[in-house]
């Protein structure tokens, strides 16, 4: 589905159409990110399961292994069930792999500490499972096939440590995003690893004090450039998902805090660590970015890099709803919702498209 942000109008077809739709010149800018098998099932030592969804990236729990060859690190993860869990409990995965579990931090979720040994990519991918959304139901026999459906064409094997995919992206064969390509629109990319509070519903009476789970993200210097080629030269950006979307502007935000717009209610942001400049004509700044971010974007919040999006149908009460409702209207996003059950559309991660121009 189409949606125009100005005129409100629909337009559907199949996903490959896309090329007849996206601007000749824009930058489309996509999250490279790869999903790792963050789902773990252990048992105690006392007796009982115990289900953790792990939350930071791989790259921030490599160290140096002990003397006895044994990597160590703490984190967070989700927990099922949480309240059982007691400072100090082991929770076993397999041999030389388990979490000693460390403190509460509510709403499910606690800091473990991870041991194990080698390769913590190719201990997951041996003992894990794929981190599908809550909605989605697989019996351990389809988790093969999952495992491949729920990553981008375009996922890096370096970038490994999401626990959500970047579902728009899902759409894209090697095929059309080469035909993109070839067609004189650019593509860059960058990482933001996805977090499980991407999943979170917003509960709160003022959605304004809604804070989201920060999030690791990377921007690198081709992509900055790129950024502000594109704006220096009035191309449209064109964002590959809502992860691609809250990560642009979670990072315009840290660099140009002046033109961000108003602050948000609730906690303060995580502290950025930028590096570098790159910029062109007096453009707002885009430099290569290292850190956290965690913005909310809801509606009267504004947008300063992206002029489309391309993304999936969400969940109500998802943030997710709430940003592209910010980028296009709630009245013309939520009839546009309402054509597509009508017209049969298929919601959800492993659902169909809209773009929003």
């Amino acid at each position: 589905m189409v949606l125009g942000r100005a005129s409100g109008r629909t337009q559907c077809g199949v996903f490959p159409d896309i090329l007849r739709h996206l601007p000749e010149n824009c930058l489309v800018v996509a999250n490279n990110t790869r999903v790792i098998k963050a789902r773990l099932s252990g048992k105690r030592p006392q007796g009982g399961r115990v289900e953790l969804l792990l939350s930071p990236p791989l790259e921030k729990l490599r160290g140096p292994s002990s003397a006895a060859g044994e990597d160590s690190a703490e984190c967070e993860a989700l927990l099922r069930p949480a309240k059982k869990q007691r400072p100090g409990d082991l929770i076993s995965f397999a041999p030389g792999f388990y979490a000693r579990f460390l403190e509460h931090l509510g709403q499910g979720k606690g800091r473990v500490r991870l041991f194990w040994k080698g390769d913590l990519a190719a201990v997951l991918e041996e003992n894990g499972r794929t981190p599908l959304p809550p909605y989605i139901r697989r019996a351990h026999a389809e988790d093969a096939a999952d495992a491949d459906r729920y990553q981008t064409v375009y996922a890096r094997v370096d970038k490994a440590g999401a626990v959500a995919a970047p579902t728009a992206g899902l759409h894209f064969t090697r095929e059309l995003r080469q035909a993109l390509i070839s067609s004189g629109r650019e593509w860059a990319e960058l990482t933001l690893y996805v977090g499980h509070g991407t999943f979170a519903p917003v509960r709160c009476a003022d959605i304004r004090a809604h804070a989201l789970h920060p999030e690791y993200a990377q921007l690198p210097e081709e992509t900055a450039g790129a950024l502000a080629r594109a704006k220096a030269e009035g191309r449209p950006v064109v964002a590959l998902g809502t992860t691609s979307a809250r990560a642009l502007e979670g990072i315009f935000q840290a660099q140009n805090p002046e033109r961000s717009g108003p602050e948000r209610v609730g906690p303060k942001r995580v502290a950025p660590e930028p590096a570098g400049s790159v910029g062109v004509g007096g453009f707002p700044r885009f430099a290569p970015f290292v850190g956290q971010v965690d913005v909310f974007l809801y509606p009267g919040r504004p947008f300063r890099v992206i002029d489309g999006l391309i993304t999936n149908f969400h969940l109500p009460e998802s943030s997710l709803l709430m940003l592209v409702c910010a980028f296009a209207g709630r009245e013309r996003v939520l009839a546009a919702y309402r054509e597509a059950v009508r017209l049969g559309f298929r919601f959800f991660s492993y659902g169909d498209a809209m773009l929003l121009l």
